[in-house]
């Protein structure tokens, strides 16, 4: 006997579908269809190949409706909504993005501290396709875009990610210069810290400043990051901070 079930939620102001099946041929011809689809795996199926499905779970009776709408999400080249500060939108970065990121960093305030984008434009939003699908769906974060919600505009990025070389995540934040000096940098990375303490589970963070870089440096204090050492990374100097997830939160 096939499993087949339809799981109907509203997302973006639409209505979608995911379908729960325990059959390799069902699932491909839905997913050939275009359609959203998660794998109930279960003793009776487990000779089936399903390996080119992203999403498979164990106990269908048991889902959570997040979790739903993260897994149709993903299937369907949504963006992750992660959390909402008081005036922001921090959720998953897309290709459509990319533009307003050109804007953001064309002042030289920006990347006067941090790398640039890639000089092409395309080659950008390659980069980011590929973030989505080897970042945001292997490790559930990453650096992720901020938007103001009155205006609806990108104002700025913020996560968090693993550096090369280093054992702790890294919390990483840029906000627009026509949004500097309005708390927005301060607001989105203790929602950013909160999340990780939470729902990652993380107990301790760092945060890597070039020397000189004052407004970073401060913040990161004001946000209850130490300074422990100086690290060097290539030719580049960084002052390496770092905070522990707080007793009670």
């Amino acid at each position: 006997m096939i499993y087949l079930k339809k799981v109907e939620l509203e997302t973006e102001g639409q209505q979608g579908i995911l379908y729960l099946t325990d059959d390799v041929q069902t699932a491909c011809s839905l997913q050939a269809a275009g359609e959203a689809v998660l794998v109930f795996l279960h003793p009776g199926n487990r000779d089936q190949d399903f390996s080119r499905f992203l999403f498979a779970v164990e106990d269908p009776e048991d889902l959570e409706p997040e979790y739903i709408e993260r897994v149709y999400r993903r299937l369907k080249g949504l963006p992750w909504n992660i959390m909402r500060t008081a005036r922001c939108l921090i959720r998953e970065t897309v290709p459509a993005d990319v533009d307003a990121f050109y804007r953001l960093y064309s002042h030289p305030a920006i990347t006067a501290y941090m790398e640039g984008l890639y000089p092409d434009v395309e080659e950008e939003k390659r980069y980011v396709q590929e973030y989505i699908e080897k970042v945001y769906t292997f490790f559930g974060f990453g650096v992720w875009t901020v938007v103001e919600q009155e205006s609806g505009a990108v104002i700025g990025r913020a996560g968090v990610s693993y550096r090369e070389g280093f054992e702790n995540p890294e919390l990483g934040f840029i906000i627009g210069v026509p949004w500097q000096r309005q708390g927005y940098a301060q607001e989105v990375c203790r929602a950013v810290l909160a999340y990780s303490w939470s729902a990652l589970e993380f107990e301790q963070m760092q945060a890597l400043v070039k020397p000189g870089n004052v407004p970073s440096i401060n913040l990161c204090e004001k946000l209850g990051f130490r300074k422990v050492r100086d690290v060097t990374i290539g030719t580049k100097i960084y002052h390496q901070f770092t905070i522990r997830k707080p007793y009670q939160i």
